[in-house]
């Protein structure tokens, strides 16, 4: 006979990921989500180097001059707009998943930044954003003297 450990909440492990499963299928193929709001958001990257955060946005079918980035201290915002189509008269829909309307993103940096040396880029509907971290945030390696 084999000894089998009891896990007490095993069960319910299990239930709670088919549940997460089923939570997050619903809203990410749910494209009607769009019909509800005006509203979207755009998928978004954060990284961070031992000088820079980079934040990178996908923004399909917009160019730059649709994008405003701005920094308030250490408050990151990114908004804009994506137009509707113009739609022909004889044309009828029978299927709509893509996103219109305005946008808004803001990111708490977790430490202080350099605001006058913040650069942004736009190529191929990818906005990056990179921000310069204040030289008191740069991580310094501290180096170990032996006795």
């Amino acid at each position: 006979m084999e000894l089998i450990p009891w896990r007490p909440f095993g069960a319910l492990s299990s239930s709670r990921k088919d549940l997460e499963k089923l939570w997050n299928r619903f809203f990410r193929e749910t494209p009607s989500m769009g019909t509800f709001t005006e509203e979207w958001l755009p998928s978004v990257d954060i990284s961070e180097t031992r000088k820079n955060f980079i934040v990178k946005a996908e923004l399909p079918g917009l160019d730059a001059k649709d994008v405003s980035v701005s920094l308030s201290g250490d408050l990151l915002i990114i908004k804009g707009e994506k137009k509707r189509e113009e739609e022909e008269k004889d044309e009828h829909h029978h299927f709509i998943e893509r996103y219109a309307g305005s946008f808004q993103r803001s990111f708490q940096l977790p430490t202080s930044v350099k605001g006058d040396k913040v650069e942004a880029t736009f190529d191929k509907g990818v906005l990056k954003v990179t921000v310069p971290k204040a030289e008191e945030a740069v991580k310094k390696e501290i180096e170990i003297k032996v006795k």
